[in-house]
């Protein structure tokens, strides 16, 4: 009976009447409209691994994440960065950069794509990766200045033949778009139109590394364009070269805005002339129509399948709020309300006329993955409940953007009292401890508890809230999955925080509950500490906090770690260090590098419980121990590494961290 009243209402969903259709329609339109206005091209061309590994891997691995987060900082300001980690042989240089006619926030969304996919190569030397909307290379040796080597190569698309009246405008294009980037700080684009009797347009991009010299670049792009004319007469072709990147299409691709401010201003030319041929007209426009066609279809299918299911889950949840409602709620999303911001969207404070008070998550829209985020979100999110989940009250898509409405916690994130020395003052021993404890139960009831398994991905102190009596909520269900008890794992493209990532995820794709208890483990050792694990104000020698915890650990001084704030209005200090030290044998042991060694989460909840029961030894955390780095053997061949599902991807945009939201 259960399972034929959900089929009913799976019909009756999908057969929607006129009004319903519109109102899907305007979903799928509202939720894709920045794709149409501002593309950031996060789709991936190439990403080529070195083919050596270091010498000392742990090492050049660690360096190599603390500079892609540099990156991201200075990615965040101006599209472009350059960062160099650590000395000898395990140095990690890093440079990434946007294309010219990409806004600010997209070339940030494109950058937080390549950060996913390029820690693939690791533990191997040296790792590039091409997007259409930005390039990042990670070596261990200074490249900024080289424009071409052995890995230069043209990609050709071979979706459609074209007549020689476009092979004419494209080499007009790359002409003038070459020697137009020498004149605006290596960045160009042109369009050129042949008309007459038959229509043909060549879109081309131009850009050049910004770390290179003017003659370096003019080499560079010389040498892309020859390359990239062998992808004639295809209506598609990438040069994918050492020092710069250059594309034409058939269609145009290029932004309309100018793109960021630090480029300059950009020049596009239009080049005119006459060729006559009636035929090739006719056969243009039909051939031209229908590839539109069809390439318009399969680019929307992917989102109305998204928002048909995100329907379905609205209508059979009663979870619809009007936009006009929490628009008044948050007096038009008005600056004091604001909560806090994050690369997927705003979050307010809001007040609805019953006097309920909400958290109303503004969210952004800038590719087609936020679309299968919000679903995902309140698909997961809506379905279960516990006292340790941050509830969510309902959603609204029905109006100019996507809003998310959520419980009002007064006390935000976790974040904002344990890296603060003077907010930390508030958070004393004991509600620590109590917010471990509930982070855990939480967890709990994610992974054992529930109809399915379900595994958060994105656990770290900002996404656990606090109420009014600074009870723990684990929140923002995006990258969240869920699947079936006979499955052993879920293999998917990575996201989430580096720093909070378990090495095998990172390394293999190959997804467990054991990662978010690894990431449970770091908080633990950041909550007991007052330090972020990936904040290089928490580093000592350039280590991460999970590495320090555990030599000092070994060496039997763990307690010079304590937070200070810990110990304040604590008569009975002997009992807390005790306590305290606890918590970081089994923060250690949570975030072992050994994925069979990590103990369930529910285990952990009782070790947590049970505060008399005895603990095993602790083994080495990741990147400490060069034997015990089960990243050697990642891949036979690295440089062939690939996503195994890109479609699980979400490009996790974070303006501090790797994806931190």
């Amino acid at each position: 009976m259960l399972q034929q009243s959900r089929d009913s209402r799976r019909v009756s969903t999908l057969n929607l009447n006129m009004k319903q259709l519109g109102l899907f329609l305007w979903v799928t339109a509202s939720s894709l409209l920045a794709v149409a206005m501002a593309d950031p091209r996060s789709q991936t061309v190439q990403l080529t691994c070195g083919r050596k590994f270091n010498q000392n891997n742990s090492a050049y691995v660690s360096n190599s994440i603390t500079t892609m987060g540099n990156l991201s900082n200075q990615v965040q300001i101006s599209g472009f960065g350059e960062a160099i980690t650590g000395s000898g042989p395990n140095v990690s240089y890093g440079m990434a950069q946007c294309y010219g006619d990409l806004s600010l926030l997209d070339c940030v969304l494109c950058y937080d794509e390549a950060r996913t996919l390029l820690p693939q190569c690791f533990p191997a030397v040296g790792g590039r990766i091409f997007l259409d909307g930005c390039f990042m290379r990670v070596d261990n040796y200074s490249f900024f200045e080289e424009f071409k080597g052995p890995e230069d190569r043209a990609v050709c698309g071979n979706k459609t033949h074209k007549d020689p009246a476009f092979q004419v405008a494209v080499s007009q294009a790359l002409r003038q778009a070459a020697a137009n980037a020498l004149l605006n700080k290596g960045y160009s684009r042109a369009a050129v139109s042949l008309t007459g009797t038959t229509n043909e347009s060549a879109y081309v991009l131009a850009n050049c590394w910004e770390t290179l010299n003017a003659s370096s670049c003019q080499a560079c792009l010389q040498n892309a364009s020859s390359m990239i004319q062998g992808c004639l007469p295809w209506s598609e072709g990438r040069a994918l070269n050492t020092g710069c990147f250059m594309r034409y299409s058939d269609y145009d691709f290029l932004n309309k805005e100018l793109g960021r401010s630090s480029k300059g201003n950009y020049v596009v030319a239009i080049v005119a002339s006459v060729v006559s041929s009636l035929v090739v007209l006719a056969a243009g426009a039909v051939t031209g129509m229908y590839l539109w066609k069809q390439r318009t279809i399969r680019n929307k299918r992917r989102g109305y399948n998204d928002t048909e299911n995100l329907l379905e889950v609205l209508h059979d949840r009663s979870l619809n709020f009007k936009y006009s409602t929490l628009e008044r709620a948050t007096r038009s999303f008005a600056g004091d309300n604001m909560l806090g911001q994050g690369g997927f969207g705003t979050v307010y404070k809001g007040t609805l006329p019953d006097g309920r008070e909400i958290a109303v998550k503004r969210l952004y829209f800038n590719n087609k993955h936020r679309v299968a985020e919000l679903y995902n979100e309140v698909n997961i999110i809506s379905r279960v409940e516990h006292k340790n989940l941050v509830r969510l009250l309902g959603c609204s898509c029905s109006g100019p953007e996507s809003l998310l409405v959520y419980e009002y916690l007064p006390n935000k994130s976790l974040d904002r009292f344990i890296f603060d020395p003077i907010r930390g003052k508030i958070l004393n021993w004991k509600r620590r401890y109590h917010i471990i404890v509930g982070t855990a139960e939480g967890l709990v009831y994610l992974h054992e508890n529930s109809d399915v398994r379900i595994i958060h991905r994105d656990i770290k102190a900002s996404n656990i809230l606090l109420d009014a009596r600074f009870h723990a909520k684990i929140s923002d269900f995006g990258l969240a999955r869920s699947f079936q008890e006979d499955k052993s794992h879920i293999s998917t493209a990575i996201a989430g925080t580096l720093g909070y990532m378990a090495p095998e995820y990172l390394a293999h794709g190959q997804l467990t509950e054991k990662a978010d208890v690894y990431s449970f483990g770091v908080l633990m050792l950041e909550i007991v500490t007052g330090r972020q694990n990936n904040s290089s104000k928490s580093l000592k020698d350039r280590e991460s906090l999970v590495t320090t915890v555990w030599k000092n650990f070994q060496q039997q001084n763990a307690e010079e770690l304590f937070d200070p704030n810990l110990l304040l209005h604590n008569d009975d200090e002997g009992s807390i260090k005790e306590e305290v030290l606890r918590i970081m044998h089994i923060g250690l042991l949570c975030s072992q590098e050994s994925p069979t060694l990590r103990p369930s989460i529910s285990r952990v909840l009782q070790m947590l419980r049970k505060k008399d029961r005895h603990l095993p030894a602790p083994t080495s955390p990741p990147f400490t121990n060069e034997k015990t780095m089960e990243l050697n053997d990642i891949f036979e061949n690295p440089c062939c590494a690939l996503i195994k599902d890109s479609s699980a991807s979400i490009a996790t945009i974070s303006l501090s961290t790797f994806d931190a939201r």
